[in-house]
């Protein structure tokens, strides 16, 4: 008999727009909690604009981080807004809120006004550089903390300019560190019973992300040059060219490259001393490179990964999006998923990274309309729907 989600009976509040906060509380709802998403009236969650392409008049930025939530238009200046808001928080066990900091505050809705409510609520705020720092109040967007959390120093060809990551990398990554740090609470919570405060930031998943070029930069107060696909502590491992395109190579030992060797046919790179340990190898990569990628362009890539792969090498080819999401791996593994949406019809995305052998992730609902749901979530409040109405009159939904 299935069991239910893990998270499932959590009531989740998302303040959040654009990608980190999404993305987290998108991650709690496929493990099951109720998510109800805070929009402004009228204009919701800047992505809802963000295109095109749209899908049915929906952005497809937006429905791919915002599936499993319930959307409720609120504008938070209005004083009723904040009555709405302390009810639904009295109930809540999450708040997740990524505006600039100390916006909760001035909407008198910080954590400390939340945890008097509910002493049990854990409060999660991810802004660009934390809340404490010079650095706190300055405009924030995913390039920004690339650059200066040091990511994009390290990405891109030797000689060309520094590259932000294909995806919005401090952005999502700091929506899974804010999931991560959300559970860990909830697990205190189940011990002590407490609620608390979680603070993190854009900058500090980046820096948490640096780890081994980081220990490179402490042992050496060096700091790190781009070096393309080059691996700066191992050798070979790196792109390569073939006939007509490119494989990846991951040669991680010594056994791995010594199969690499007999592979190419080319025994005398195991024994040449300038080859003979990693280490050298790293000194006389130029050298190395220069002789594998001569047999490798005599192969297809089809070819090539043909034989890697039957001597045991670790390689691979460069997918793009259409090969990914293709991919017979990908597609009988469940990776792909779809629900069918009211106004953009069957819609595609990435699924859960994750499958549990006892609680399993769920997809319940698509990602929702503006304030499709602001009058359900209202009665479930005990809003009548004379009062519905009052509100919606007076521009609070």
């Amino acid at each position: 008999m299935p069991s239910t989600p893990p998270l499932r009976s959590l009531r989740v509040l998302d303040f959040t727009r654009a990608l980190a906060g999404p993305f987290c509380t998108m991650m709690l709802g496929d493990l099951g909690a109720e998510v109800i998403k805070i929009e402004a009236p009228g204009k919701g969650d800047e992505s809802r604009g963000w295109g095109p392409p749209f899908q049915g008049g929906e952005s497809s930025y937006f429905l791919s981080c915002n599936r499993n939530k319930q959307s409720l238009t609120l504008n938070l200046k209005a004083p009723e807004a904040r009555s709405i808001v302390l009810r639904l928080i009295q109930d809540a066990d999450i708040l997740v809120e990524n505006f600039s900091p100390g916006t909760m505050d001035r909407l008198g809705l910080g954590y400390a006004v939340a945890s008097e409510y509910n002493p049990r609520l854990i409060y999660c705020s991810i802004s660009g550089f934390g809340q404490e720092g010079p650095n706190r109040n300055r405009p924030a967007y995913d390039l920004i903390l690339q650059g200066m959390g040091g990511l994009m120093s390290l990405t891109g060809p030797k000689e060309g300019p520094p590259t932000k990551v294909g995806v919005p990398i401090a952005d999502l990554t700091a929506g899974m560190f804010a999931a991560h740090a959300i559970l860990a609470a909830l697990y205190h919570r189940e011990r002590t019973g407490e609620g608390q405060f979680i603070d993190t930031s854009l900058l500090d998943g980046q820096l948490a992300l640096l780890t081994f070029q980081a220990g490179r930069y402490f042992a050496t107060e060096q700091s790190p040059a781009l070096a393309g696909n080059e691996h700066p502590s191992i050798a070979p491992y790196e792109t390569f060219r073939t006939s007509d395109g490119h494989v990846n190579l991951a040669c991680g030992n010594e056994g791995l490259y010594q199969r690499l060797c007999t592979c190419l046919e080319r025994p005398e790179l195991v024994s040449d001393e300038r080859f003979s340990t990693n280490a050298l190898r790293l000194k006389h990569r130029p050298a190395l490179i220069e002789a594998i990628e001569a047999e490798l362009t005599k192969w297809t890539t089809k070819e090539a990964i043909a034989r890697l792969e039957a001597a045991g090498v670790p390689c691979g080819p460069i997918y793009r999006l259409g090969d990914v999401f293709t991919d017979p791996h990908v597609l009988e593994t469940g990776l792909v998923r779809e629900m069918e949406h009211p106004s953009a019809g069957m819609i595609r995305f990435p699924g859960p990274p994750y499958r549990f052998s006892q609680s399993p992730t769920e997809l319940r609902e698509p990602p929702p309309r503006l304030g499709e749901h602001s009058e359900s979530v209202l009665a479930r409040l005990g809003y009548s729907a004379d009062d519905i109405r009052q509100l919606r009159d007076a521009g609070v939904l």
